[in-house]
């Protein structure tokens, strides 16, 4: 009994028959994510945009075992977070974790951005989050029972980089007001996380780039190899996560690291920006156009 008692605290948090939400789950980090979930026993709730690639994900989930049921919408309507928790509770009867996936990337000088793209950014990737959890968190309290919350951010909330400076105050916030939830909650019984995954090769980048006005692929032609990782890494971190909760869920050590290094000594990641900085004019010249002439509106 022992034994087996000691093997169950090795495995963490019983993940079996639990619910979960996940945003922004047709395709990514979200899929990847809501099909981990599945794996793990949970049965789950899908939501985004698309609902021809919701239902492929929630094939995938089903022939796993588990149920998964799919609401299309944007989560930058006011009031998606009532519908969400309402659908999962009329559908499953309750949920146990949530997981604020949705969100999109934006490279534009700053000075050149208007400020509809700036809030715009804000609103699908901090403001509609926080929305999400906080009424998860309300609804869990009436309950009386915990649960898990997380927000995907981004290992650019612990730096920011040329051109990415809204999508990086975006992610920042979002790990700010975690780590306040966090310890706001956890005397309920409620974990809540970030998630701070590196390059991720997923559909983001191109979608970035057409947001952005710019040529771009499935991931940027200067990241180093040693950088990309598939989404099933982040989606096996967060998994891991739920089963042994922490405040921070990073899916490189190098590159969290390297973080920290870089907070503590400025002057270096100075060094690394010039660089950056240049390189990236260079690539804007050589598809015809300065830093802001190619994406102003």
């Amino acid at each position: 009994m022992q034994q087996l008692t000691v093997r169950l605290m090795d495995m963490g948090r019983i993940l079996t028959g639990q619910v979960a939400i996940v945003t922004g789950a047709s395709s990514g980090i979200g899929a990847a994510t809501a099909v981990a979930m599945a794996r793990a026993g949970m049965d789950v709730l899908l939501a985004a945009r698309r609902q021809d690639r919701l239902a492929g994900v929630a094939q995938v989930v089903e022939s796993l075992g588990r149920r998964a049921r799919i609401v299309a919408l944007d989560v930058a309507h006011a009031g998606h977070e009532r519908q969400l928790l309402d659908e999962a509770e009329r559908q499953f009867g309750r949920f146990d974790v949530v997981f604020a996936n949705a969100g999109y990337g934006l490279e534009r000088d700053v000075h050149l951005t208007p400020d509809a793209d700036l809030r715009a950014i804000f609103e699908v990737n901090f403001f509609a989050s926080v929305a999400l959890l906080r009424e998860s968190a309300r609804r869990l309290r009436a309950a009386g029972r915990g649960g898990h919350l997380l927000m995907c951010s981004s290992c650019l909330s612990k730096f920011s980089l040329p051109g990415h400076g809204a999508y990086a105050a975006s992610k920042a916030a979002q790990e700010s007001i975690c780590r306040a939830m966090r310890f706001e909650l956890l005397p309920h019984g409620i974990e809540v996380a970030s998630v701070h995954p590196i390059t991720t090769t997923t559909e983001f980048f191109s979608e970035s780039a057409a947001r952005s006005g710019l040529r771009g692929g499935a991931v940027p032609e200067h990241a180093p190899r040693w950088a990309l990782q598939p989404p099933e890494r982040v989606a096996d971190a967060i998994i891991d996560c739920l089963r042994r909760p922490r405040s921070e869920v990073w899916t490189s050590e190098i590159v969290r690291l390297s973080a920290a290094l870089f907070n503590a000594c400025p002057w270096l990641f100075d060094l690394v920006l010039r660089r950056e900085a240049n390189r990236r004019v260079r690539q804007l010249a050589r598809e015809g156009s300065d830093a802001g002439e190619s994406v102003r509106h």
